[in-house]
């Protein structure tokens, strides 16, 4: 979030991404990661795009509404990363990883 047109954040800190990854784990219960993208299955454009998986690696039903939400926070959360190619979202260590570099992610 930016808190005018300079570009300056309007509360930098270290700690964002941590609370991030709180709410979340609060909005979405058992969810371990998230994988962000611009390229939703069903959309002939870019669009939106979250799957979340639970610890043991299971896709987790969810609401468009919710998935969305969750999409946009971390999207806005990096707003300097490769948006280009979908990203992973970790709640436990509140770390962002391209998902093409996340062992576990390939394939699913």
């Amino acid at each position: 979030m930016l808190a005018t047109p300079s570009e300056t954040p309007a509360c930098p800190d270290d700690g964002r991404p941590r609370r991030l990854a709180a709410q979340l784990a609060d909005m979405i219960p058992g969810a371990a990661t998230i994988r962000v993208s611009l390229t939703e299955p069903t959309q002939t454009w870019p669009h939106l795009h979250a799957v979340v998986k639970d610890e043991t690696g299971r896709t987790m039903e969810l609401g468009r509404p919710t998935a969305r939400v969750a999409a946009r926070w971390i999207l806005r959360g990096w707003p300097e990363a490769d948006w280009i190619r979908p990203h992973t979202f970790c709640l436990a260590d509140a770390t962002l990883t391209r998902s093409d570099l996340v062992a576990d992610d390939r394939g699913r």
